[in-house]
């Protein structure tokens, strides 16, 4: 059995004179969370729109549920699912009619069309909203409901285009977990965000979009570990304390925090108990130790010099 849900070789777009997708080369495992990583304007929803047949490629190949996504379109878009930056919900509908409009748009009927909807309302805790208009609902809910739709076809590869951008903190939390679950349930998600948090909370792999170009991809681990900067960071209760290990730890330097000092280090069981051994023989105590290794805005910004708050256009 193929354990690739989307595979994609040299794929590229180009608008004009400026090219958004420079050959990118794309594996996605069935089941799993993949996530594209980059700013705005790295070409995030350009891919996107490519490998859900929105758009047409200017050259490569790429396969999305085994399907050609040049020559077997309709196969391609009955075995997916969408929902893009700004949720598609009718704001003239109740929650449930616009979960029974994608019923019946998908012709599904009757007892059918009940229990998916039912479901549906249930598994996104939008049973008590069901019946109110959804112009009234908040941010999250319109999201929430707007993935709702998406599932109404049971697809089995699901595209996320930075779908918690402008949501709380609270609600962006509660999608993490609908997208954990349909994992659970075999769902692929192909999930595109500027969150670096975000990325490194949901992905199993990670692809790092710069300027048309994958500069880099692994799991969030693989990625971390290639930027140099773990440390161990002690803290101290005394000036001399902290003067005393400055002096026996070489390489050693002071925090911006008073009183703290940052030792390079991997973070290691075994740096850590030298680190330690080192300050007891010499009668020094530390009030507090922690390790801390690159995030992945530290990876981004290594990989392209620059942070994915960059404010480009979006493609």
């Amino acid at each position: 059995m193929n354990n690739t849900a989307i595979a994609a070789s040299g794929l590229r777009k180009a608008y004009g004179d400026k090219v958004v997708l420079d050959g990118i080369d794309l594996n996605v495992e069935a089941g799993t969370i993949f996530s594209l990583l980059g700013p705005n304007g790295a070409g995030k929803t350009t891919a996107v729109n490519v490998l859900t047949t929105l758009l047409k490629a200017d050259g490569g190949t790429a396969f999305v549920g085994g399907h050609d996504i040049a020559s077997e379109t309709k196969a391609v878009r009955k075995a997916i699912g969408v929902t893009g930056q700004f949720a598609a919900v009718d704001d003239l509908l109740t929650g449930a009619e616009n979960l029974r409009l994608m019923a019946d748009l998908h012709r599904l009927r009757g007892a059918e069309s009940k229990r998916v909807v039912g479901n549906l309302l249930e598994r996104f805790d939008l049973v008590e909203a069901a019946g109110k208009m959804a112009s009234t609902y908040s941010g999250g809910m319109r999201r929430k409901l707007d993935l709702a739709m998406t599932l109404v076809t049971r697809p089995e590869i699901v595209f996320l285009d930075e779908p918690t951008t402008g949501l709380d903190p609270r609600s962006r939390r509660t999608m993490w977990d609908i997208v954990r679950d349909l994992t659970a349930d075999g769902v692929t998600i192909f999930l595109t965000t500027q969150y670096l948090e975000e990325a490194d909370q949901l992905a199993d792999r990670i692809a790092v979009l710069d300027q048309g170009h994958l500069v880099a991809e692994g799991t969030p681990d693989e990625l971390k570990r290639r930027i140099p900067g773990s440390h161990i960071r002690l803290r101290f209760t005394a000036g001399a304390e902290l003067e005393a290990a400055e002096r026996i730890l070489p390489g050693s330097s002071r925090d911006e925090d008073p009183l703290t000092l940052q030792v390079p280090g991997n973070g290691g069981t075994k740096s850590l108990r030298d680190l330690l051994n080192r300050l007891d023989d010499h009668g020094i105590d530390a009030a507090d130790v922690s390790i801390h290794t690159p995030d992945l805005d530290d990876v981004f910004f290594a990989l392209t010099g620059h942070a994915t708050t960059s404010e480009e256009v979006a493609q």
